[in-house]
């Protein structure tokens, strides 16, 4: 019996050999046949999700949208042609009587066109202040503003300007949405987020506040004008209490952010007592009586819930609960819907879906299957977690990925990736660029170090990176590499370093301090030199909370010894094959940083390679840029390492 029980373990064995050797590992190409899902919301009827599929199409350069709809229970999915009258726009007024829409607004004639009446084909801009571009556009002199006007055909009928004159944004650039004005819920007020800076003092400020503007007297009231940071994403409750998201240090755009909240004209701070909880996003219930949100944890994104009350003094409480718990980030959340929460959810081998979750369990349910297929026919990478004892004693943790049937008799190549950021969480996230997934499928093992600067760890660990890039950040990478080279299946004589934005710049100053360790290096929009950096990109309220000053102040200590840190003072040390890229519309890292670098590598003699992507920003947007960056990445990993 025992002869016929070894056998068929053998059979089981030889079985699952055969099904992984017939799937195949992710490629560029394939990586682009991946259809992306967004939530849209959930119907009025709260009987559907609705979500838009967009495919990629690289032969002509943009993506296929589909929009759907599938009940919470799963089931048969349906394409929506149409979704008015399916989903809740919260455009009108909870009385139907109004509508809100933005719009550019031309205000200050910067254009000589426009100051120039009689010169139409000018094509010149006149400068008097900073702000003069942003992200990867110019400013022209227009601005976003906010507009009401009658919904039913009835008074109002030609829209309002709420902001008349000002040269203000709503919605904020360059990311700001819908999102950034609502309705209060007695439909005689509407809220709106901006920035109420001009010119020089916009580009040195992060505080945004919540306006109010009072339908029947035309005035605006500033709701957080006591706050000096970040005030975004308002959002009121089905009873009217307002939350939003908060920091509170003017100048920090990677402060501790929180959900405030406004409530019979007072106001709490729900997180502020969490020293662990840097809120991402967050979403009231649907009876007000609760506020879900996300957050990182222990390198992942995880979904919280906050239960709050009112007491008999008018004081709120709350009570922070985890709701779910692996290895998976929980990346958005749509809503509720049948007693259930739908969020977005994804992690390292699996691009965004959609799931429900049970708030009592935590359960996660897909609710959308969109590339099931797709990864039923792909070899997997295996993740997991690693402690590493820093150079000042403290346990930093670390992803590795290995490549898919990873054998531990083999010895790999290996890629230490530096994230961006600085400040940003390094998690289960699921890139179309920067994809783990594809890295490790190209037979690479790749180290993934939650240095220091990033949420999730405590407010010190975050900002024990400002002002210092080229100090412990540094060194916490390369305790990472040094403990990975040791492992058995290394090859530690085929390392590289990787890295994009802040990655970029770890990327220029490991190459001048890595002492051999490593065979080759990438770099993406990575700053190079500080003095430069700082003399043309475009919000110096970063450069000015990171730098601690600017480089002329001779007596700044703090700004002189960061200055000092730059990597453009180390290229006497630069020895090793290195890949620099560069977008020509990034205004954030402009492009005489990866010009600088390319042109030091080449002077001194070094193997160097320089992609350029002229209409690409900070990130590479279009599918054929996105996979020329693919190719030519691996090309050159292949090439050198």
């Amino acid at each position: 019996m025992m002869k016929y029980l070894f056998s068929g373990i053998a059979c089981i064995l030889m079985m699952q050999i055969v099904v992984a050797q017939n799937k195949k590992s992710l490629t560029p190409d394939m990586l682009w046949k991946i259809g992306r899902v967004s939530a849209r919301g959930i119907t009025k009827d709260k009987k559907y999700v609705i979500y838009t599929v967009s495919n990629p199409q690289v032969s002509e350069n943009k993506f296929q949208k589909t929009t759907y709809k599938v009940a919470v229970n799963g089931g048969e999915v349906s394409e929506v042609k149409n979704t008015e009258e399916l989903l809740p726009n919260g455009s009108v007024s909870p009385d139907g009587k109004y509508i809100l829409s933005d719009k550019e607004v031309l205000i200050n004639e910067v254009k000589g066109s426009d100051k120039y009446k009689d010169l139409p084909q000018s094509n010149a801009y006149v400068i008097t202040s900073l702000n003069y571009r942003h992200w990867d556009k110019w400013e022209d002199g227009k601005f976003n503003h906010v507009f009401f006007a009658a919904n039913n055909g009835e008074g109002i009928k030609k829209p309002k300007d709420i902001m008349p004159g000002k040269a203000f944004d709503c919605p904020t650039k360059p990311f700001g949405g819908d999102e950034d004005y609502i309705w209060n819920p007695d439909s005689k007020h509407i809220l709106y987020v901006t920035k109420p800076k001009e010119g020089t003092a916009y580009t040195i400020s992060t505080n945004t506040d919540l306006f109010e503007y009072d339908i029947a007297s035309g005035t605006t009231k500033n709701l957080t004008e006591n706050n000096r940071g970040y005030d975004l994403n308002p959002a009121y409750s089905v009873d009217g209490k307002l939350a939003w998201l908060q920091m509170k240090r003017d100048g920090y755009e990677a402060d501790k952010q929180d959900i405030a909240i406004l409530y019979n004209g007072a106001y709490y701070n729900l997180t502020q007592n969490r020293d662990d909880i840097h809120v991402e996003g967050f979403k009231w219930s649907d009876d007000g009586k609760a506020i879900y949100f996300t957050a990182p944890l222990n390198s992942t994104l995880q979904l919280f819930k906050i239960d709050h009350f009112v007491t008999t003094n008018n004081t709120f409480t709350g009570t922070i609960t985890q709701v779910t718990s692996g290895d998976f980030d929980v990346a958005g959340i749509v809503g509720e819907l049948g007693g259930k929460l739908v969020v977005t959810r994804d992690d390292m081998n699996h691009a965004p879906e959609l799931y429900t979750v049970e708030l009592s369990t935590g359960k996660m349910t897909q609710l959308t299957h969109v590339n099931d297929a797709f990864y039923a026919g792909l070899n997997l990478c295996k993740t997991e977690r690693k402690f590493v004892e820093t150079t000042d004693k403290q346990k930093m943790l670390e992803w590795i990925i290995y490549p898919p049937n990873f054998d531990p008799a083999k010895k790999y190549p290996t890629i230490l990736y530096c994230q961006g950021g600085p400040q940003s969480p390094l998690t289960q996230f699921y890139s179309f660029r920067w994809n783990f997934q594809l890295m490790a499928s190209q037979g690479y093992i790749i180290v993934a170090p939650n240095r220091r600067g990033m949420p999730g760890y405590g407010t010190k660990w975050n900002e024990d990176i400002s002002k210092d890039w080229g100090g412990q950040v540094m060194n916490d990478y390369l305790s990472a590499i040094d403990d990975a080279a040791t492992l058995p299946f290394v090859n530690k004589s085929r390392l590289g370093c990787i890295g994009a934005s802040f990655g970029g710049f770890s990327v220029f100053a490991l190459e001048g301090l890595h002492n051999g360790r490593f065979k080759t290096f990438i770099a993406h929009d990575g700053v190079f030199d500080f003095r430069s950096m700082f003399g043309t990109t475009d919000e110096m309220w970063f450069e000015y909370w990171e730098k601690g000053g600017a480089y002329w102040e001779k007596n700044n200590a703090v700004a002189q010894k960061s200055f000092a840190q730059s990597p453009s003072n180390f290229v006497d040390k630069w020895n090793t094959p290195i890949m620099i890229v560069q977008g020509g519309k990034d205004y954030r890292v402009p492009i005489e940083q990866g010009q600088q670098a390319f042109q030091a590598a080449q002077l001194k003699g070094i193997k160097s390679k320089f992609l350029y992507l002229p209409d690409e920003n900070h990130w590479v947007m279009s599918p054929q840029n996105a996979l020329v960056w693919q190719r030519e990445f691996y090309e050159w990993l292949k090439e050198t390492l």
